[in-house]
């Protein structure tokens, strides 16, 4: 069995068994109803994708490439613009429009505000030992200038090792919160993509991907897909993805991520509600 599958059962399982059950939750359905939650918290995961440990799960499909555009959405367009997100096939933000066309200053608007993937890039290069690689989307002065969701994965932290005269660059994603049915490998795999985009920005090799979640949950509307999840037998493939040729950040889409070994990775057969 794939760790990622591995994982997933686990952590599946746990929350099932052993989680917690929240109270007056924040999030709620359309049709008004609150979306509560079982929940475990602290969880992390480890995978060495230089081994092709890729954290996409074979129980369930994963929207990977329209995750890849959310990641250029925030980190090359730089924007919280809805209109430009639905350009590029993201629409699951609808929903969190804080009335101007917008998810408020938040996620790609705090990349451009502090110009965080412009310094990142530069520090990589220019200083890859440095223990202070860090870009964080949970700016407190963004977060009360305007309405909007919280950043839930909401910082990065980069590492550089020489290994051979080869440089591998590591990252951990910190997620303050996870939808872990309906997001949580799409969150993982997004990730992944950022870091082998500026991997290949650098000229370095891809190392560690870590995910750190603090509240890992599953929302109460959503156990039946659980349950199907549960009663599927893994694949025994291990899926990849591979960036068809080195070129600077800016210049990637998602045509250029090759992605394999995901053809007979089924949906679930239920429309899961979103919890907003």
């Amino acid at each position: 069995m794939i760790k990622a599958d591995k994982f997933y059962i686990d952590n599946l399982n746990l929350i099932a068994l052993n989680g917690c059950s929240d109270e007056n939750p924040r999030a709620f359905y359309k049709d008004g109803t609150p979306a509560h939650s079982k929940f475990i918290t602290q969880v992390f995961e480890k995978y060495d994708l230089n081994k092709g440990e890729f954290p996409i799960t074979t129980l369930r499909n994963t929207a990977i490439k329209i995750g890849i555009s959310e990641i250029l959405w925030i980190y090359q367009k730089q924007t919280s613009s809805l209109d430009v997100a639905r350009k590029m096939g993201i629409n699951w933000w609808g929903d969190w429009d804080i009335g101007d066309g917008t998810i408020g200053q938040r996620y790609g608007a705090t990349v451009k505000k502090y110009d965080l993937l412009n310094k990142l890039l530069k520090n990589l290069k220019e200083d890859p030992f440095s223990r202070r690689h860090i870009m964080s989307l949970y700016q407190y002065s963004d977060l009360n200038q305007t309405k909007g969701l919280f950043p839930c994965a909401f910082e990065t932290l980069w590492s550089v090792r020489k290994v051979d005269n080869v440089f591998f660059l590591d990252l951990t994603l910190n997620q303050r919160s996870n939808d872990y049915v309906m997001a949580g490998y799409i969150n993982k795999i997004q990730y992944v993509a950022l870091q082998m985009m500026i991997a290949s920005h650098l000229g370095y090799k891809i190392g560690n991907f870590c995910h750190l979640v603090q509240n890992l949950h599953i929302y109460d509307r959503h156990f039946d897909g659980v349950r199907e999840i549960l009663n599927r037998t893994p694949l025994s493939v291990q899926p990849k993805i591979e960036l068809n040729e080195q070129k600077s950040f800016y210049d990637f889409t998602v045509e250029d991520f090759k992605i394999s070994n995901i053809d007979n990775i089924k949906k679930l057969s239920n429309n899961l509600e979103l919890a907003i």
